[in-house]
């Protein structure tokens, strides 16, 4: 897929799944393994400016990350590398992406009701 522009809402995403990550410090967060879930930032490139996120820790050691905002260019292979404050936590390669902010819009556009043929099929409970 080739976007029209570089800004186009198809490089955008907010979801991402890593590999098992990497924890420096602690093997994972307390606070991760606690909530099972944990607020912080990260980066997938080294120059630029970290994003907040919330991490979703699964039963193989990889998280889920959530963005607070899409970011542009996520690409599987590259690393993700997580914050808390100045403390560098841990990193995960990344695995698989969430649909883009181009998909979720084309979904939310279809999803405005059902079509006459889908509530044809729909047969009452018996």
């Amino acid at each position: 897929f080739k976007a029209p522009s570089t800004d186009h809402p198809a490089l955008y995403r907010d979801l991402l799944r890593t590999n098992r990550v990497h924890w420096i410090a602690e093997e994972p967060p307390a606070e991760l393994v606690r909530d099972k879930m944990m607020e912080c930032h990260f980066r997938f490139r080294h120059q630029m400016a970290l994003v907040p996120c919330v991490l979703t820790l699964n039963q193989d050691g990889s998280v889920w990350v959530t963005l607070v905002k899409p970011a542009r260019a996520i690409t599987p292979g590259q690393f993700a590398v997580f914050y808390k404050g100045d403390e560098c936590l841990g990193s995960g390669k990344i695995l698989r992406m969430g649909p883009s902010v181009y998909t979720m819009q084309q979904g939310k556009n279809r999803e405005e009701g059902p079509k006459k043929e889908e509530t044809d099929k729909i047969e009452p409970a018996t």
